[in-house]
């Protein structure tokens, strides 16, 4: 077939079925040139292109080289190699195909792992003379941390190596045994001479011995990884987003499929409702049911607290929570990873600290040995064992290759990633459920009411959030006193108090700052559960925290934003924290360098901006009077 009839029969061909490719192998071995030629032999170049690179190459005086077309920086050409991941869609005869160029040296390999991730079956290219190399059993591990099944290995450059059988036989078995070892079988192995377009899309006159299919036919058996609506539902929460009175919980299915009325069980806070409804953009009616692959929004018929991260499934086959696992990793970090280190990991949208409990093995991807190593350098592969401080709603990859990727991070930089083993992991859900069988609600012989009596008002808790330098400790201690004068039981919750002893064993990450708002909003419930008024002060900069201590208080809680911007902050700046941030001493420094999210509705707005203290004061005291319903005590005492 020529290369206009073979380009024709690809564009009136079914492509409905789409399928992504990454291409991968050691550098210089060939892939950009294979990718420049799959192209122009399917038809696949954009008007024009074959031409303007041939022109480029005359003006420069260098010969034209298929790889011109991925190299899309100038950078990339000068120094002759690729630097990124690229993505190229073409057409095989049965499909659209999505192609991922991805680099081969070593500096580069973490837009590799990006891109393969993507990707639904594999391309490991190998050079006919150069044989397997490093990058070679390297790559092919990182495929088989990423689940990818699916691979054809071409050997390229057999014109280099005369077409000789012989040698595509040692190439082939050379490779063969390496993918066995590490449980991987090629769907075929091919010869191929990208630069002359033999055996990708046309059959190679020079080397009539091979029998097999060509790259183009092998990539038409090729399936792409199907959304899974037969594995169990997980919904992991993307964002929550409040329409009037209306809660939407926001993600994508990743497998499964939920129906309006199904009961789903939010992991691992272990809540439970009933869906409402299914929302989706750009429909003319509201879905009854949706499944993997689909992204959508739900409403609940209970407003149960539910945050970034939570995975929603069906209570029978609920997702494993735990806070000890082993991840199969490669390192990318230049910094080795060390027992002891805490480093942030994600989880499809959950983020969390974890500790490295310790380096089971570090595995050398030359000959697959292990070894006892107390560390794991850059581009190693190792099996380690993490415990995080928090409970993890989690899969092992083999039971949900989906829910079962992570990716390790510090400071901000992707530092590792790998997937999360099945061995030795212990759910939780098992023992926690035990546990809190044991554990009996003994009603106090003291309800509300009665406290509310006595005490002449109701409980509450008083949160009061804003930037640094707004007022919120002026303006608490200025309320509590004012509450105590006018008989309140009343005490405040700040920074100095509570870091001095139930919190002193926290620092300043953004984890533990986390943690920090958790307990001090729990602390808060239970005094505001006793019958006190109790006034916080704390920037408490994220929604999703402050939604928490909402949580644990329930009706109780009352959000006051004490408003001011960060230029009238940075004005006051009473404990010069803004100067020390502004001069690098003081790192994520809220309205700095840290962001700080605003109450979408809180209960008061108190903007210290326009209102001097004593008006402040009095807008919170009038808040608070009218919240803890006060009445006259002798008069409730006589009614009690």
């Amino acid at each position: 077939m020529t290369h206009s009839s073979s380009a024709a029969a690809l564009r009136d061909a079914d492509t409905s079925r789409k399928l992504g490719v990454v291409i991968v192998g050691h550098v210089d071995h060939g892939k950009s040139t294979l990718i420049g030629r799959l192209l122009y032999d399917t038809g696949s170049f954009m008007e024009g292109k074959y031409e303007e690179l041939k022109a480029v190459c005359e003006r420069r005086g260098v010969p034209f080289e298929w790889s011109f077309l991925l190299d899309a920086f100038q950078a990339e050409r000068d120094q002759a190699i690729t630097i990124d991941t690229t993505q190229i869609w073409f057409k095989t005869r049965k499909r659209n195909c999505m192609i991922i160029d991805a680099p081969g040296h070593r500096e580069f390999l973490k837009n590799m792992i990006s891109g393969a991730a993507f990707a639904d079956a594999a391309i490991l290219v190998v050079d006919a003379k150069e044989g397997v190399r490093e990058q070679t059993r390297r790559h092919a591990y990182l495929l088989h941390l990423l689940g990818l099944k699916q691979i054809v290995v071409v050997v390229n450059k057999m014109d280099a190596a005369d077409y000789t059988e012989a040698r595509f036989n040692e190439v082939s078995g050379e490779i063969t045994a390496y993918l066995a070892g590490i449980g991987l079988a090629p769907r075929q192995i091919i010869p191929i001479a990208a630069r002359h377009g033999e055996n990708i899309a046309q059959g190679s006159p020079n080397m009539p011995w091979y029998k097999g299919p060509i790259l183009i036919d092998m990539l038409d058996t090729m399936e792409p990884v199907l959304p899974a609506p037969e594995r169990p539902l997980r919904f992991p929460v993307q964002d929550v987003y409040r329409f009037d009175e209306t809660r939407i919980i926001a993600g994508r299915i990743e497998s499964g499929s939920l129906r309006t009325g199904d009961k789903l069980l939010f992991s691992p806070s272990g809540r439970s409702a009933h869906v409402v409804s299914i929302e989706k953009w750009s429909v003319p009616a509201a879905p009854m049911e949706a499944q993997a692959g689909e992204s959508i929004g739900i409403t609940l018929d209970q407003p149960i607290f539910v945050a970034r991260g939570d995975v929603a499934s069906h209570a029978e086959k609920a997702p494993v929570l735990a806070n000890r696992f082993r991840v199969s990793l490669f390192w990318l970090g230049k910094k080795p990873l060390q027992a002891g280190k805490v480093y942030k990991m994600k989880l499809s949208t959950y983020e969390a600290a974890v500790t490295v409990e310790s380096i089971e093995r570090v595995i050398s991807t030359e000959d697959l040995s292990s070894a006892d190593k107390p560390e794991v350098a850059i581009n190693e592969m190792a099996e380690v064992t993490f415990r995080s401080r928090e409970i993890i709603a989690l899969d092992a990859h083999g039971d949900n290759p989906l829910m079962g990727r992570a990716v390790l991070v510090e400071n901000h930089d992707v530092v590792g990633g790998g997937i999360i083993s099945g061995e030795g992991l212990e759910d939780l859900r098992v023992t926690l459920t035990q546990s809190q069988a044991n554990l009996f609600a003994v009603d106090h012989l003291l309800p509300r009411e009665s406290r509310a009596v006595r005490n002449g008002h109701h409980g509450a808790v008083i949160w009061l959030t804003g930037l640094s330098g707004a007022g919120k400790s002026t303006l608490a201690m200025r309320v509590e006193h004012a509450l105590f004068n006018r008989g309140f039981q009343t005490y405040v919750l700040d920074g100095d108090n509570v870091r001095r002893g139930l919190n002193n064993d926290l620092g300043f990450s953004p984890e533990d700052r986390a943690e920090n708002i958790r307990r001090v909003g729990e602390v808060a419930a239970l005094m505001a559960d006793a019958g006190l008024v109790c006034i916080t002060a704390f920037i408490s900069p994220y929604c999703a925290d402050r939604l928490k201590a909402r949580a644990a208080a329930g009706d109780d809680f009352h959000e006051i934003y004490v408003k001011a911007d960060v230029a009238t902050c940075e004005g006051r700046d009473p404990k010069g924290l803004y100067k020390k941030a502004r001069a690098g001493e003081i790192h994520e420094f809220t309205g700095i360098s840290a962001p700080y999210e605003a109450p979408d509705a809180p209960e008061l707005v108190v903007d210290t901006q326009a209102h001097n203290i004593d008006a402040c004061v009095e807008m919170v005291l009038e808040y608070i009077e009218d919240a803890t319903a006060r009445r006259d005590q002798k008069k409730r005492a006589v009614q009690a």
